[in-house]
């Protein structure tokens, strides 16, 4: 299937059909003609009916408002606070109007204002956390779960209207770097005032009037100039012995932020996530980063999808200094540090059903592994952004400690592994934008290096036919070690034309990957070290020369970008171990363009499409096996993989701050011509050989989004409501035979909010999904899951609740528990002098021991049973400074 760009105009033009009645237009300014935001237009059929269309003027003082009656005339009427209201009637046509408000000298009398739970200037949403928050509510990530238009993912990181956030401010300064799980769990709600939504936010104010974004970021507005806050808690427990500990006193100043936290426990609360990086690349064309890299691993179980302190068995200590300065001239220094101590235990079976045109095959494998993870990450930032300059140097310096210890038994075996996974990093980034006459001198620079030493020993070994002529042996033992060093300098000018702005841009990426592997035979105290197809010894290097030209038209409602980047690659790799070299060279155009319509105040709708070559790398080119689990060797004998794609997608979405309602929907359409096919050959004992082999294929996905939320202000409640549709088709060579493979994946969620009187509140989320696999004219069972959770908060009093959480959990696939059942019960009381919270809770009530979760990949379903934590009882004790 080819969808092509056209269709996706279509639709646009259609949807605009749509909205195309009666259309007033027009610009509401001052006597001076300086332009006004936030003026309220309404629309009503006479001088006294009821209002028929209502607008608000964005921030250029504009507006449009689609009118929807059968008069022959209807009346404006436009107001503002400090000027008079202006009235007048027109025709009803089509039409553009010009407003001159006039100031307003009267005297007002003693009035009272009810403050509005959500306002709207410009291109900015400011939310009242008081309209939102309840009794049980302690930091602002508690507060912005309630809020329409705005989520929270189990991740912690935070979407708006379907889209996730790309600055997270706190009085307008962005501490955190992306790392905000750290103030949105610790920061008290009592001491916000605002959260505002900043659409259409471009960070670099020095480009805010050449180039637009369509990413939205968050602001967090304090209630003080000046605020000292933070809190202390301390808990402990038994069943078994428990403990927990957060410390987190944090400063807001104007020209000072900073955030120290120490946080540890063994009560399943995973606190790495406090310090898990969800910031966008700023700049860079090219994907060199720094990620750290598992090539090998030991077989885990897939974790529950719940609140992990009922499943996670853990030990962690985590401690994160964040601090920014204001230097003279506007500079800011923000240093990001944080250390991470970890060790869990996981425990339970996993059984794997691979599907093949006329087989399936099944694994059952109980699992005991430990994880011990240690790492210590830093970001050094200078940064200067001011409306005549823009300076940002990163340094990033990283170094994680980690080994993994694995016990499996199957069904003939046991098998033990054992795993180092040590990793380096650092990078440098530098950003720069200057004017130089009329136009900006751009200059962007991204040098890291990486390094890995990984080492994984499997006990007893489990590929005799392959590695030992049919023979057993004593075990495996995979080494293997790569570096990587990558750099990438741009220059080129931005410049603004009237309404459209150029921006050309020049530069190049170099990248140069080393890889080094070796598969050594243990047999009792002899090893061999294996030559020939089980050895890397790999040199990769790659290099792009590219100029774009960055087109950007802004006018009115319209916002336009395309970007035409030509690149000219090379690639070269050898392998001395195998004698194996390649070579490739390739120019290509790879366009992209972005258009969005606004509508009206409330609409808007966008359509995107791009043309994308994509090249494989050192990870997916090696020649000689590696093993990466104790049942997967792999290699990818076959010339570098390239793909062409092609990606489509619409987007639709409405927010009414006035009746705080927000949806959008989305689709997206993308076909891969890929060059190499892959083939899994499958033995009867699940290990799995995968290879690369010479193929053209293609494969497709779809997907569909459907979301909307509201708050209903007179019952202190919000309803939201979302459905996922993908699809993705591929092809693939199963145990030597092609087999076309569809997934299917449909998913429905609503969840509720609700403050129901004085003394209840509760909360409730719904989750069903469907999942579903086509292997040629073979269908598997579809897979049905469901998940329901109710929360109910009882205030006996204005200082003290008792809440009761319970959760239901269903899968259609397992044999036995496919039904799991949750209950926790809270108590609290708070006192006032001093400040803090006594907490007593009891988890897993009905001491459910195990879960089950089942999920799909392209060919295989996995039912992984997972033993949970038992009931436990828990007292803490929380300060708030």
């Amino acid at each position: 299937m080819k969808l092509k760009p056209c269709f996706l105009l279509l639709l646009l033009f259609f949807f605009c059909k749509g909205f195309s009645q009666t259309v007033i237009t027009g610009e509401i300014t001052d006597k001076d003609n300086q332009r006004l935001s936030g003026a309220t237009i309404t629309i009503t059929q006479d001088s006294t009916a009821n209002i028929i269309a209502y607008g608000i003027s964005d921030s250029y003082g504009k507006f449009q408002i689609d009118v929807k009656t059968d008069s022959e005339y209807f009346f404006v009427k436009v107001a503002h606070l400090g000027f008079k209201n202006w009235n007048n009637k027109f025709q009803n046509k089509t039409q553009h109007i010009i407003v001159q408000l006039t100031e307003s000298s009267e005297e007002l009398k003693e009035v009272h204002i009810e403050s509005k739970i959500i306002e709207k200037r410009g291109d900015t949403l400011s939310y009242s956390v008081s309209a939102f928050k309840d009794q049980k509510d302690r930091v602002i990530a508690d507060v912005l779960k309630k809020m329409p238009g705005i989520e929270i993912r189990s991740s912690g990181q935070i979407y708006y209207q379907g889209e996730p956030i790309q600055k997270y401010y706190i009085e307008g300064l962005d501490l955190l770097e992306g790392r905000y799980n750290l103030a949105n769990n610790n920061l008290s709600a009592d001491d916000v005032s605002q959260v505002q939504i900043l659409e259409n936010h471009q960070p670099i104010k020095l480009l805010d009037s050449l180039e637009f974004s369509e990413r939205a970021s968050l602001n967090i507005k304090l209630k003080k100039k000046v605020t000292l806050t933070g809190s202390a808690e301390l808990g402990s427990g038994i069943s078994p012995i428990l403990w927990k500990a957060n410390i987190t006193p944090m400063v807001f100043t104007k020209k000072q932020q900073a955030i120290f936290s120490y946080q540890g426990n063994n009560t399943g609360n995973d606190v790495s996530l406090e310090i898990r990086d969800f910031s966008f690349e700023d700049f860079g064309r090219q994907e060199l980063n720094i990620n750290k890299r598992d090539w090998i691993s030991i077989r885990k179980i897939a974790a529950p999808s719940f609140s992990q302190e009922r499943w996670l068995d853990n030990n962690v200590h985590l401690g994160s200094a964040n601090y920014l300065f204001r230097l003279k001239n506007d500079i800011d220094l923000k240093i990001n540090v944080s250390y991470l101590n970890d060790s869990q235990q996981q425990m339970g079976n996993t059984q794997t059903l691979f599907f093949t045109q006329n087989d399936t095959i099944s694994i059952l494998e109980r699992v005991n592994n430990n994880f011990y993870n240690k790492n210590l990450q830093s970001k050094f930032i200078l940064e200067k952004n001011t409306d005549d300059n823009y300076l940002k140097n990163t340094l990033e310096i990283n170094n994680f400690w980690d080994s993994q210890f694995g016990n499996i038994r199957t069904q003939d075996d046991q098998i033990l592994q054992a795993l180092n996974n040590p990793f380096s990093a650092f990078r440098n980034k530098l950003k720069l934008l200057k004017p130089f006459g009329k136009q900006l001198i751009t200059f962007a620079s991204n040098t890291g290096y990486t390094g890995s030493s990984q080492n994984l020993n499997v006990n007893p070994g489990r590929y005799k036919e392959l590695l030992n002529e049919n023979q057993p042996y004593t075990g495996t033992n995979q080494i293997l070690k790569s570096f990587t060093f990558f750099t990438e300098n741009s220059a080129g000018f931005t410049k603004g034309l009237k309404d459209i702005t150029i921006a050309p841009e020049i530069g190049f990426a170099i990248q140069n990957q080393k890889l080094d592997s070796q598969l050594i035979l243990i047999d009792n105290n002899e090893t061999e070290t294996l030559k020939g197809n089980y050895r890397n010894d790999l040199n990769f290097f790659s290099s792009n020369i590219y100029f774009t030209s960055k087109f950007i038209y802004k006018k009115n409602s319209w916002n336009i970008r395309l970007q035409t980047p030509f690149n000219y690659r090379i690639f070269n790799i050898e392998d001395r171990n195998l004698d194996k070299v390649q070579n490739l060279i390739r120019f290509t155009f790879e366009p992209d363009l972005f258009i969005k319509k606004e509508f009206s105040v409330f609409w808007e709708a966008s359509i995107y499409a791009n043309l994308k070559n994509n090249f494989g790398d050192v990870t997916n080119l090696y020649y000689g096996f590696i093993l990466t689990d104790y049942r997967n060797l792999q290699r990818y004998n076959a010339p570098i993989s390239e793909n062409f794609q092609q990606n489509y997608s619409w987007r639709i979405s409405y927010r009414n701050p006035i009746n705080s309602i927000f949806a959008s929907s989305s689709y997206s359409f993308s076909q891969t011509k890929n060059n190499l096919l892959y083939s899994n050959l499958i033995n009867q004992n699940g290990a799995t050989v995968f290879e690369a082999l010479v193929k053209e294929n293609y494969s497709n996905s779809h997907t569909l989004n459907l979301r909307g939320s509201k708050y209903f202000s007179k019952i202190n409640t919000t309803l939201s409501l979302s459905s996922t549709f993908s699809s993705i088709e591929r092809e693939q060579l199963l145990n030597e035979r092609f087999a076309d493979i569809q997934n299917q994946n449909l998913n429905f969620n609503a969840k509720l909010e609700s403050e129901i009187t004085d003394w209840l509140s509760t909360t409730y989320n719904a989750d069903l999904s469907y999942l579903y696999t086509i292997i040629e004219s073979r269908e598997t069972e579809p897979i049905r899951t469901q998940s329901h959770s109710v929360d109910f908060f009882f205030y006996l009093s204005e200082r003290q609740y008792l809440s009761a959480n319970s959760e239901y959990y269903y899968n259609s696939i397992s044999n036995r528990n496919r039904n799991n059942y949750f209950l926790n019960l809270n108590y609290q009381y708070t006192f006032k002098k001093p400040a803090f919270d006594l907490r007593a809770s009891w988890n897993n009530v009905l001491n459910t021991n195990e879960f089950v979760r089942v999920s799909n990949s392209e060919f295989s379903y996995i039912q992984s049973t997972y033993r949970l934590r038992p009931t436990q009882l828990l007292v803490s004790l929380k300060i708030s400074f």
